[in-house]
């Protein structure tokens, strides 16, 4: 159904994006190790994706469905792109490195939170997964709502599951084996999604 692959692309696309260990990653799992205002943390990070997203793909979606050009245009540079990000997990793979809480003194909660937003909107980076890559690619989408949807989804199960699961999995994710294993993960999710948009192009060739 149209509506359940929107969804679950949207779905796939954030995890694959999310998952790439990066600054918000290593600063909840960071603080959920320490069991220091953790869920608000994680709370922070998902709140300012979900806005991002919501933004990058209702607001794109808008904009490709006037040009037919712009479609294209955004179509192949989301192949590219995605492709890219593939080849730089398959790096990572093989060259990651264990994970660890480092030690500072205890912080209060407004401390803690005006930090994760220093962490999640200060990063160039969250902008280009959130409103270029992830509103592009649901913009084309049949439903974007619901792509959206599953972006946020995504984002809201990965940072509660960091934040709660850090404490007790910590020796597994501090192994660089669980991320080589994570990051070849990542490839195989921006491959999958890579050829679901070129596809379409391609059998009109």
């Amino acid at each position: 159904m149209p509506v359940l692959h929107s969804y679950f692309n949207g779905l796939l696309v954030a995890a694959g994006l999310i998952m790439a260990i990066g600054a918000q990653n290593a600063f909840v799992l960071a603080q959920g190790l320490r069991r220091e205002h953790h869920l608000s943390a994680a709370l922070v990070c998902m709140s300012c994706d979900i806005v991002l997203i919501l933004a990058g793909t209702l607001g794109l979606a808008v904009l490709l469905q006037q040009s037919p050009l712009a479609m294209e245009i955004t179509r192949w540079g989301g192949v590219g792109f995605l492709c890219c990000y593939a080849f730089l997990a398959m790096r990572r793979a093989f060259s990651s490195q264990a994970l660890g809480a480092d030690q500072q003194p205890p912080r209060s909660r407004k401390a803690v939170l005006l930090a994760t937003l220093a962490v999640t909107l200060l990063n160039p980076h969250v902008y280009l997964d959130t409103v270029v890559l992830i509103g592009s690619i649901g913009a084309q989408q049949s439903w974007p709502l619901l792509f959206a949807l599953g972006a946020a989804s995504a984002s809201i199960i990965w940072f509660f599951s960091l934040a709660l699961g850090a404490a007790r999995l910590a020796p597994w994710l501090r192994r660089p084996s669980t991320w080589r294993w994570i990051d070849l993960g990542v490839a195989a999710m921006m491959l999958s999604v890579a050829w679901s948009l070129a596809a379409p192009a391609l059998k009109q060739l």
